[in-house]
C-alpha cells in the first residue's frame, strides 16, 4: 500500500498525462468519470495532507488547450471550468447549498452543454474584434481568423441596445451531419477517423488554414455574456437580448424556479439528446440573478452558482458474435466486431470498431465474450469493456488477421503505426475499387457513378482502374443489367464533362495518401505541372507550406512507381488537366522565383493565409521552419522566439511585411 504522499504524485503525474491527451492532444484515453474520480480523490488527500501541497497540482489549474501556433491572449475575465455531478442526489446536494448560502428566493437557469471547444468572443461596439479559446482559463489562443469562418457566429450584431463592450461565451461544435461527412472523406483519404465530434472540433480549431476550417461546417451556441455594466441583472433576460442580437443561443433553455423544476427539465434533455443536431453531454445549471452570483462567488477553480450535470454513457451488454476486417482503398486493414443485435441509443446495433491490434489485445477478446458496447460521444458504436464473469464455454481468443481477408496478402505494420496494410495494392480488389470510388467523388472527378456501378465494371472487367472509365463506350454499358441508353449516356456525358476539372482536383483524385484537398492545391501552386511535381525531391516537397516529412515521402513514393507514372500519362493520353490553368498561369510572377520564405508572428496588413498566397503567386516556396535554405523571414508581431535565435544563427535576412509588399510592387527590381 502506498502512503499518502507517493499516491499524491502518483495522481498527479497521471491527471497532467490525461490533461495534456485531453486538451492539447484532443486525444482522451479515459472517461469524463473516470477523470473526475481520480481528481476528487487527488482534492481528498491533498485536503487531509496539507504538508503536501504543490501550487502546480492539477487541482488548482484548469487544464490548457494553447498552442504554441497561436499569439497567447489573456481573458479580461477569467473562464473557469465547472464542477461535475452524476445523479440527480447531487443535484439536490448543489440546490439545497444554494438554498442555504442566499437564504432568499431564487430561480435556476437550465442550459444544454455542448460538447466541443469553449470560446470567448469579443463584440467591440457591435462588431467582432476577437475570438480566444479557454486555454488555461486566464489565457487562450487568439483564434478569430477561423472563428469568422463559422456561418452562425455574427460578425456584426443586430439592434443598437448592446453594450459597447460585449464578451459572448460559449461553444464551437462540429453537427453530427458534418462530422460524418468529415469522417468519410479521411476514410477515403486513408488518414485516422476522429473519435467524436469534440475531438474533430478541437482539431480544426488548432488548424493554422480558416479555408479548411470554413469547409468543416462548425457551428456556435453562446451560453453566458460578460460586459461592463450588465444589460439585466438576470442571465436567463442577458440571453434573451443576446438572441435578439444575433447571437446563437439554444432553445433548450429553461427558468426553473424548484427542485422538482430543475430535475423534470434535467430528464428531458436526457431524453430528447438524441434528437439534437449536435453533440451535448449534460446540463448546465446557473443560479439566475447576477447579484446572488456574486454573493456566492467561486473557488479558485469552480464558480459556487453553477454545476454541469452529465449524462451517463449510453451502453448496452450484447455477445460478440465473430471480427471481420475491412480493407479501404490505401490498403488499412480495420476489425470490426460482429455482435448480437442489442438496441442503443435508439438504434439496433449490429457491429462495433475494434480500431486495431493493439485495441483487440488490450480486451482480451474472446468469440462468445459478452461485451460492454458504448455510443456516448461516440457516432460509432465501440466495446469498452468485457463481462469477465459471463464467461463460460469460452471460445477462440481473437488475434489479428496475418492475412489480406480478400485478395490472401500478408499484411504489414510499419514501426511508428498502429494499422496493419495489405501491400498489394496492385491486385487486392476493394482497394482498386475504393481508389476509383475515391477518383470519381464529388470534390475530385465528379462523376456520377455510385460504389455498385464500380462493382459491376469491375466485375466485368469492363474496368481495372480509373483511367480506364476513359475507355468505356456507349456500347459497353447500355446491356448491363438494370440499365438503358438513357443511364449510359449520362454516364459518358459524366465522364467526358471530368476532363476539364482543374489540376488542383485531378491531384486530389490520384489518391495519393495523406494529399487531401488543401495539400493537393498547395501542391498544384508549388509544382505548376505533373512533370515538375514527379521529379521534386523531398526537400523541395517539404518547403511547401505545412508539407511534412510524412506527406513529402508519400508523393515521392507514388512517383516512384511505374504503375502510378503509367496511371498518370493514361489519364494525360485521354484529356485530363495537368497543369494549371493560363489564368492561373498569367497571374504568376516571378519576383520570389527560387525563394523560400518563413513566415512568423501576426500581422496588420494582411492575414498569414494572403501572405501565403502571394509567395506562391510570385513564385516563391513557403517553408514553415528555418533552415540552411531559408532565404527569408517574413516577420510580424510576436514571431517566434525560436525561429528568431535559429534565423541569427544561420544568418537568414529579417523583413516585415511593408518591405514584403515594397518587394512586390511592380517596377521593383526582381529578385532571385
Amino acid at each position: 500500500m502506498k502512503n499518502p504522499q507517493e499516491q499524491i504524485e502518483t495522481l498527479r503525474k497521471q491527471l497532467h498525462e490525461h490533461n495534456y491527451n485531453y486538451y492539447v492532444l484532443s486525444r482522451p484515453v479515459i472517461s469524463d468519470f473516470e477523470f473526475d474520480r481520480m481528481m476528487k480523490e487527488l482534492m481528498e488527500l491533498e485536503a487531509a495532507h496539507p504538508e503536501y501541497h504543490d501550487p502546480n497540482s492539477p487541482s488548482v489549474r484548469v487544464g490548457s488547450d494553447i498552442s504554441n501556433r497561436f499569439t497567447q491572449v489573456a481573458h479580461r475575465f477569467p473562464m473557469l471550468s465547472l464542477q461535475n455531478t452524476y445523479s440527480e442526489g447531487e443535484v439536490a446536494e448543489f440546490f439545497n447549498r444554494v438554498q442555504r448560502a442566499l437564504n432568499e428566493e431564487f430561480a435556476i437557469v437550465g442550459e444544454l452543454k455542448y460538447d466541443g471547444t469553449s470560446i470567448s468572443l469579443v463584440y467591440e461596439n457591435g462588431r467582432l474584434t476577437r475570438a480566444v479559446t479557454r486555454g488555461d482559463g486566464s489565457k487562450g489562443d487568439d483564434v478569430t481568423a477561423n472563428v469568422r469562418t463559422i456561418r452562425n457566429v455574427p460578425l456584426i450584431l443586430k439592434g443598437d441596445d448592446m453594450p459597447a463592450y460585449l464578451e459572448a461565451r460559449g461553444e464551437i461544435v462540429m453537427p453530427w451531419s458534418s462530422f460524418e461527412a468529415l469522417n468519410a472523406e479521411r476514410a477515403e483519404q486513408g488518414e485516422q477517423l476522429f473519435a467524436n465530434p469534440r475531438n474533430a472540433t478541437s482539431g480544426t480549431m488548432k488548424l493554422l488554414d480558416s479555408r479548411v476550417v470554413a469547409s468543416r461546417g462548425l457551428e456556435s451556441y453562446i451560453f453566458n455574456v460578460t460586459a461592463d455594466p450588465m444589460p439585466t441583472p438576470s442571465h436567463f433576460e442577458n440571453m434573451t437580448r443576446a438572441k435578439r442580437w444575433g447571437l446563437n443561443v439554444s432553445d433548450a433553455m429553461r427558468k426553473c424556479n424548484s427542485l422538482e423544476e430543475v430535475v423534470d427539465f434535467l430528464r428531458w434533455c436526457d431524453k430528447e439528446r438524441e434528437n439534437l443536431p449536435v453533440m451535448t453531454d449534460g446540463v448546465v445549471l446557473k443560479v439566475d440573478a447576477l447579484s446572488q452570483q456574486r454573493n456566492l462567488g467561486a473557488t479558485s477553480k469552480f464558480p459556487r452558482w453553477s454545476i454541469a450535470y452529465k449524462f451517463d454513457a449510453e451502453q448496452a451488454v450484447t455477445r460478440l458474435e465473430s471480427v471481420s476486417y475491412q480493407v479501404g482503398r490505401t490498403g488499412a486493414v480495420t476489425p470490426v466486431a460482429n455482435l448480437e443485435p442489442v438496441l442503443l441509443s435508439g438504434t439496433t446495433v449490429k457491429r462495433a470498431s475494434l480500431y486495431n491490434e493493439d485495441a483487440i489485445e488490450a480486451l482480451d477478446l474472446h468469440i462468445g465474450d459478452m461485451v460492454y458496447v458504448e455510443k456516448g460521444g461516440e457516432i460509432i458504436p465501440k466495446i469498452t469493456g468485457v463481462d469477465t464473469e459471463a464467461r463460460f464455454l469460452l471460445g477462440d481468443k481473437i488475434t489479428f488477421a496475418r492475412l489480406c481477408p480478400d485478395c490472401g496478402t500478408p499484411l504489414v505494420r510499419n514501426d511508428d503505426e498502429a494499422v496493419h496494410y495489405c501491400p498489394n495494392s496492385e491486385g487486392c480488389p476493394p482497394q482498386i475499387k475504393g481508389r476509383i470510388e475515391h477518383f470519381v467523388s464529388r470534390r475530385a472527378m465528379d462523376i456520377t457513378i455510385g460504389p455498385e456501378t464500380i462493382s459491376l465494371l469491375y466485375d466485368k472487367e469492363l474496368i481495372r482502374d480509373a483511367a480506364d472509365l476513359y475507355s468505356l463506350r456507349f456500347e459497353d454499358l447500355v446491356d448491363l443489367e438494370r440499365w438503358g441508353e438513357t443511364s449510359a449516356n449520362n454516364l459518358i456525358n459524366s465522364i467526358d464533362t471530368s476532363r476539364s476539372v482543374p489540376y488542383e482536383r485531378v491531384l486530389f483524385a490520384l489518391g495519393i495518401r495523406f494529399v487531401g484537398e488543401t495539400v493537393a492545391r498547395k501542391l498544384a501552386q508549388a509544382f505548376p505541372d505533373i512533370d515538375q511535381l514527379t521529379r521534386a525531391t523531398e526537400e523541395q516537397l517539404m518547403a511547401v507550406d505545412e508539407i511534412g516529412e510524412r506527406i513529402a515521402r508519400s508523393v515521392t513514393d507514388f512517383f516512384g512507381h511505374p504503375e502510378s507514372i503509367d496511371f498518370v500519362k493514361r489519364l494525360q493520353q485521354h484529356g485530363l488537366q495537368f497543369s494549371l490553368s493560363e489564368e492561373l498561369l498569367s497571374a504568376r510572377m516571378n519576383k520570389l522565383e527560387g525563394l523560400t520564405i518563413v513566415i512568423s508572428g501576426t500581422f496588420d496588413l494582411h492575414s498569414r493565409d494572403e501572405y501565403k498566397a502571394m509567395i506562391l503567386q510570385n513564385g516563391g516556396k513557403n517553408s514553415g521552419s528555418v533552415s540552411k535554405n531559408t532565404d527569408y523571414i517574413l516577420a510580424g508581431n510576436n514571431m517566434g522566439p525560436a525561429k528568431l535565435e535559429k534565423a541569427r544563427k544561420l544568418g537568414v535576412k529579417i523583413m516585415d511585411e511593408k518591405a514584403f509588399l515594397e518587394m512586390l510592387k511592380p517596377g521593383n527590381v526582381e529578385v532571385g
